[in-house]
């Protein structure tokens, strides 16, 4: 079983220690639990939060010896993290072990830890610049979460439940990853290259683009345009985009080839249906086609994602 350790960093707030149990806890592969959570401190026993919360922490950071995931929960932007912990991080990493920030303040601790020197980052757009002044060596993105050889940052807490819900389909397939997105009532998780809404749109709630993006989904194997986008939304192909944005924080062909990826993960978990047909039947086109997009994506190519990943029953499909 997967171990994912989160590390307390006084003072933490009650939302990325709810994050693991809330999304790594209800992951299930058959009957069984996918995850082990593991909360630890450098300090073991009550640990500070913020707005008068208060929690006791029974393991050390010895809890981080085998983990395959380690969580960094607190640390309100500390410019100086205490050094046992930068050591254990740095150790786990070194390990194996991927890094995950949930939050901005996550983000600063590891790289008050040097762990995202020369690396990419994600960051709320209300932090990015305090962030770049002190970490220059540090860049920062606008995407909504990013992966730099097994280090996670995110834009924020909303993101944060996009970042775990990626995680948990590369480890266990869309399918798994998918069971625990309804679990939680919420929505398709937003691709990586997502980016953080910023100013909100007047009058929104009236001009919702939610049928549109049903429409889309019904239509994953056809040529979609932004022309037909804007036609389907009766709008602007300009107001439609800037709208879609506000909504999902991601351009419209950007979601859509994200919905794509996740239908082509699902065809290759339960079908047998050649990769060839499965890119056809996702609207990515070819099987080269699927394959670029499965290794930027995913690292790995369709056929090993199917050997590793598959999370039901083989069926053939005609």
């Amino acid at each position: 079983m997967h171990r994912l350790a989160v590390v307390a960093v006084p003072p933490v707030t009650s939302f990325e220690l709810s994050i693991p149990d809330i999304v790594f806890g209800q992951a299930r592969v058959g009957a069984a639990a996918a995850y082990e959570v593991v909360c630890c401190a450098a300090d073991p026993g009550p640990v500070d939060g913020i707005g008068g919360l208060g929690l006791t922490v029974d393991r050390g950071l010895d809890a981080l010896a085998g983990a395959g995931t380690v969580l960094v929960a607190g640390g309100v932007d500390l410019a100086s993290p205490e050094p046992r912990v930068a050591a254990a991080l740095t150790a786990a990493h070194a390990a194996g072990a991927r890094l995950v920030a949930p939050s901005c303040a996550g983000a600063f601790l590891l790289a008050g830890c040097g762990l995202l020197t020369s690396r990419r980052v994600a960051i709320g757009p209300q932090l990015a610049d305090r962030f770049r002044r002190r970490h220059p060596d540090v860049t920062v993105t606008d995407a909504l979460f990013v992966d730099d050889a097994g280090v996670y940052t995110c834009a924020g807490h909303a993101a944060a439940i996009d970042l775990c819900l990626h995680l948990v389909g590369r480890d266990h397939g869309a399918a798994v990853a998918g069971a625990v997105a309804r679990g939680l009532a919420v929505a398709a998780p937003r691709p990586a290259s997502a980016t953080p809404p910023t100013e909100p749109v007047a009058g929104l709630a009236a001009t919702s683009l939610a049928r549109t993006r049903e429409w889309m989904l019904t239509r994953l194997g056809e040529p979609v345009q932004l022309t037909d986008l804007a036609r389907h939304a009766n709008t602007s192909v300009r107001t439609l985009t800037r709208r879609f944005r506000a909504e999902t924080g991601s351009s419209p062909l950007r979601w859509l080839l994200a919905r794509r990826l996740d239908e082509a993960r699902r065809l290759l978990e339960c079908t047998d249906l050649p990769v060839e047909a499965v890119a056809r039947r996702a609207g990515l086109g070819t099987a080269d086609s699927l394959r670029a997009h499965f290794h930027r994506e995913l690292g790995r190519t369709p056929s090993s994602y199917r050997a590793g990943y598959r999370t039901a029953p083989a069926t053939t499909t005609s």
